[in-house]
């Protein structure tokens, strides 16, 4: 059954000419941006504040702060179930690092922002539908499942390995739900890392992905990121390739949640992240939140009439059997 799921890859610049692809989820990061009357100063300012934030951690040999550039490339992941027609099931970044100085190209990690129709259906339609009009809230079961085990095909699959060599990272924003208490380790690059009080629903839902996470707060951060990953995130990266993590997804943070990312004051020794809270700082960049909710649940939509039930019976048996 495996055999008749196969990717397809697909690759589109990032830069302040983009223009989101007709598959692209629309509450993406990065289409998100490109959108409305400023979509183009929205892509530049964002792609200077990656470079920026990129000199600023890369400072070694580095005096005037402008050595290193980020370019981003987003992939886009069809599945392909059979002879059917495909459909849209991941998007990721790719960065590539561009050292001006000695004039080469370094490959980036790829993963960062994550972004998965599968995941709006399970948040925005499955998990609401199983908790209306309920007293106590609950998990669906085998929630995430079929998700998880998508994501673990791909990485383990030939294309994946055809167009990375490394295991991905994706990095996201802490839980307003949660508590994070400072630990004694701190990272030259990652910076001081944090350990969460309880295990979070996004925790859950990314361990059957097959990914592990570590809370790490850069310097001159002001909140730890939730840090997904494969391997080993200590050994397996060099200080550049999560140098451009860092800055991108910061970037991205500083925008949708600079109720944490852009807040006036630094995380302490015990942090709770609050959406509420007005100590913070906008950037010049639009975003519309409200609206970004409001498509996941049009997406998990979508999703459910030409993914899920269409291909209920195949899904259910493929995943239900599917062994590393």
């Amino acid at each position: 059954m495996s055999k008749a799921f196969t990717y397809s890859l697909k690759r589109s610049c990032f830069d302040e000419n983009y223009n989101p692809s007709e598959n692209t989820r629309t509450t993406t990061n990065f289409a998100n941006l490109a959108r409305g009357e400023k979509r183009q100063e929205n892509l530049r300012n964002t792609l200077v504040m990656i470079n920026n934030r990129f000199n600023a951690l890369a400072r070694w040999d580095n005096p005037n702060a402008d050595r290193y550039a980020v370019e981003l490339e987003i992939i886009s992941v069809d599945l392909n179930i059979g002879a059917e027609k495909p459909f849209p099931a991941i998007e990721i970044l790719q960065t590539t690092i561009v050292d001006k100085k000695n004039n080469l190209r370094i490959p980036g990690i790829v993963g960062n922002n994550f972004s998965s129709y599968v995941r709006d259906y399970d948040f925005s339609v499955l998990l609401l539908e199983h908790n209306k009009n309920q007293q106590h809230f609950s998990i669906p079961e085998k929630f995430g499942e079929l998700h998880g085990n998508i994501f673990r095909h791909f990485v383990r699959s030939p294309e994946y390995k055809e167009n990375f060599k490394k295991g991905p990272v994706i990095c996201l924003s802490v839980s307003s739900k949660d508590t994070y208490r400072r630990t004694g380790n701190q990272h030259p690059v990652l910076g001081v890392e944090y350990q969460p009080d309880g295990e979070s629903l996004t925790e859950q839902y990314f361990a059957k992905m097959g990914l592990n996470v570590r809370y790490f707060m850069p310097e001159n951060s002001v909140a730890p990121f939730a840090f997904f990953f494969t391997g080993d995130l200590l050994s397996d990266y060099t200080d550049l390739e999560l140098i451009a993590t860092i800055s991108t997804m910061e970037t991205f943070q500083k925008i949708y949640r600079p109720e944490i990312y852009n807040a006036n004051s630094a995380a302490g020794l015990c942090y709770r992240p609050d959406l509420n809270q007005q100590d913070h700082s906008l950037t010049k960049i639009v975003y519309d939140r409200e609206e970004r909710s409001r498509l996941a649940i049009e997406q998990g939509r979508f999703t459910e009439e030409y993914f899920i039930k269409p291909y209920k019976h195949i899904l259910e048996q493929w995943s239900d059997n599917y062994t590393l």
